[in-house]
């Protein structure tokens, strides 16, 4: 009797372990988190994802992200993407999927959808990004809009992969 009621407290130990060696942590840099709006946004989304939390640092621009499993990450990066923010990850288990819809070449015109801009500071890192393309001659964004025209002579997957490095997420509209 003695005997089974150590291997089961062994049972016990070892299904223990196994859950927490389940738990998966990932970071998502360069993200942008420029005021509490956005923090407080990232913590809704995150809120909604069963079995995870997670912790902004503003001013670094990172997601500290902290999930019963892999799946359950995967889930709240894809809840951050579909919110519009997106980052690097330093898990390469885990990925923000490449869903803009963009196709190669040159456009005059792109419109964009599911960015978040929940302030002019906000507005102004999506104009600063556009910047930064070579032929990007304007654009339609607004603060507290999530859907924008850029227009120009522009390679369109240059438009998305910049407002992405910059912490954006954005899809084309069709």
């Amino acid at each position: 009797m003695r005997f089974s009621s150590v291997l089961a407290l062994c049972g016990l130990v070892v299904t223990a372990a196994g859950v927490s060696a389940a738990e998966t942590k990932v970071e998502v840099k360069n993200t942008h988190l420029c005021c509490n709006r956005c923090v407080q946004v990232v913590s809704q989304i995150l809120q909604k994802v069963d079995g995870v939390t997670g912790k902004c640092d503003r001013n670094a621009g990172t997601i500290a992200i902290t999930a019963k499993d892999k799946e359950s990450a995967q889930k709240a990066i894809d809840a951050l993407a579909e919110g519009g923010f997106t980052g690097t990850i330093d898990n390469k288990e885990l990925t923000i999927k490449d869903d803009s819809g963009v196709t190669k070449g040159k456009v005059k015109s792109l419109t964009l959808t599911g960015i978040h801009n929940c302030c002019n500071a906000c507005n102004q890192g999506i104009n600063e990004a556009l910047g930064k393309v070579k032929g990007v001659s304007g654009n339609t964004a607004k603060a507290r809009s999530d859907t924008f025209e850029v227009t120009g002579d522009f390679d369109a997957k240059e438009v998305v992969k910049t407002l992405n490095a910059a912490g954006f997420h954005v899809k084309v509209k069709k």
